[in-house]
């Protein structure tokens, strides 16, 4: 709330004190790190009512996962202050985007099944109102179909929370590890998750959200909306309750289904944004899929995967965003040519890519890798293969796109973006290679939350 009154001051101190906001949530974040990095944790209760305690879970978990959304969110932010210092509403845009952020911290460190629904809610108005940031009659059409298939799944979810709590008499997830659920209560909470996080065929609201500003979907394919639904999915089916085999067994032929219709899909696109839309819910399935193995090999490449598709994928969604802010053009085949005038963009963007196609020593490699590998490993070799060949698509679809925009003849003569613009990007790319040359570092992280995921399980 004190965004539109920095705002009274002037535009330059309500951007300035967003990021500032933005920044300290990375420095709060961090300070936890060193309390968890050995797998360190702690619950902190404030009794309510009728079982709906507010708790406070600190863990590995929790802390990679919110310093990889505040991390994201922050770099958006400052790149925001370029893409948006000519439109109006901006009080509003910092003021939903900040609340974005906050919500995800809220829902990471949420140990009570009803907070976390609280939370998930308040991300998706958020979504909505950015979504249909420009007001145009298209835009609010698509936001409101964001709104409505992801507060649908919500509810559902909702009512397998209910089922949950018939069964074990608290929302607690600490004191549900290891219980058994029974499939309805997993299929309600699955539609919750699979809406959230776009996965087939509740998956059409997030190329449709293509019409919002491309920081805002940025937000939504790589620092927090869809991986909601992933974290939720850690910390209920991996962290929390057991899965009944029969339902673990359809996650994985389901999420390995999307990535294939998915990525088919982003292959016959033309859209800038639809085809990394669809290309975000084609990886999104590679973490649920390793989450789903349920081995330490393939839960720990999932988590990998949720930082580095975020550091990537973010990079790739703010260069859509310097080539449509400057040619007002989002179909490709209007574009072309564009890395004689758009260098920056143009390296940034095939960076990015090395890394979403997991070429090494990127750190979309080593993820990647990781999942495909426990998938062998736990005998799933026919999804291994179905994985492989998705991530053929992948190369195909993205280097299509690269050749498409950047290279041939030069269609429309516009320069690069902000500086400020350019700095972000280039520091997402720079952080897609840093994190596979020193993928040791993340994956100190990784291990511990894995660890804490696996460690007291019953």
């Amino acid at each position: 709330m004190t965004v539109p009154l920095a705002g009274l001051i002037s535009r330059q101190a309500r951007s300035d004190w967003s990021v500032l906001l933005a920044l300290l949530t990375v420095a709060f974040n961090l300070l936890l790190l060193p309390s968890v990095i050995n797998s360190g944790s702690a619950v902190f209760r404030h009794p309510l009512i009728l079982g709906c305690d507010y708790i406070i879970i600190v863990d590995a978990l929790s802390v990679f996962m919110s310093l990889v959304s505040s991390v994201l969110g922050a770099l958006i932010v400052i790149y925001s202050t370029g893409y948006v210092r000519d439109d109006d509403n901006q009080s509003e845009y910092y003021m939903m985007v900040l609340l974005f952020i906050g919500a995800m911290m809220g829902l990471v460190y949420s140990a009570n099944l009803i907070f976390l629904y609280l939370f998930w809610e308040i991300s998706a108005i958020c979504s909505w109102r950015l979504v249909g940031f420009y007001r145009q009659p298209i835009h609010l059409r698509r936001a409101n179909k964001t709104f409505l298939v992801t507060f649908f799944g919500a509810v559902v979810m909702l009512l397998g929370f209910i089922l949950v709590y018939r069964q074990t008499g608290t929302f607690d997830i600490t004191a549900m590890r290891g219980v058994v659920i029974p499939g309805t209560a997993v299929l309600l909470i699955l539609v919750g998750m699979f809406s959230k996080s776009a996965t087939l065929p509740l998956h059409t609201w997030l190329p449709d959200a293509g019409v919002a500003p491309s920081t805002v979907t940025a937000m939504l394919h790589a620092a927090i909306l869809v991986k909601i639904g992933v974290y939720a999915y850690a910390r209920i089916f991996v962290y929390g309750f057991t899965m009944p085999h029969q339902w673990n067994q359809a996650v994985l032929i389901i999420v390995v289904f999307s990535s294939l219709v998915a990525a088919a899909a982003a292959t016959i696109e033309t859209d800038l944004k639809r085809i990394l839309a669809y290309s975000t819910v084609s990886q999104i399935g590679y973490i649920f899929f390793g989450l789903a193995l349920m081995n330490l090999t393939g839960v720990t490449g999932a988590l990998l995967f949720i930082l580095m598709h975020g550091l990537a994928k973010a990079g790739l969604f703010l260069c859509a965003g310097v080539v449509e802010h400057n040619t007002h053009k989002r179909d490709i085949r209007d574009l072309g040519g564009l890395i004689r005038t758009m260098p920056v963009t143009a390296i940034v963007f095939l960076l990015c890519t090395f890394s979403i196609i997991g070429l090494p020593p990127f750190g979309g490699f080593f993820s990647k890798f990781m999942v495909i590998l426990a998938a062998v490993e736990t005998g799933h070799a026919w999804l291994a293969g179905a994985a492989l060949f998705v991530a053929v698509f992948t190369v195909f679809y993205l280097f299509r796109l690269f050749n498409t925009v950047f290279l041939g003849e030069l269609k429309v003569d516009r320069k690069e973006g902000t500086p400020v613009m350019l700095v972000v990007i280039a520091v997402l790319a720079f952080l897609s290679l840093c994190a596979g040359l020193l993928v040791k570092y993340p994956m100190d992280l990784v291990n511990a939350a894995a660890t804490v995921i696996f460690g007291g399980k019953a």
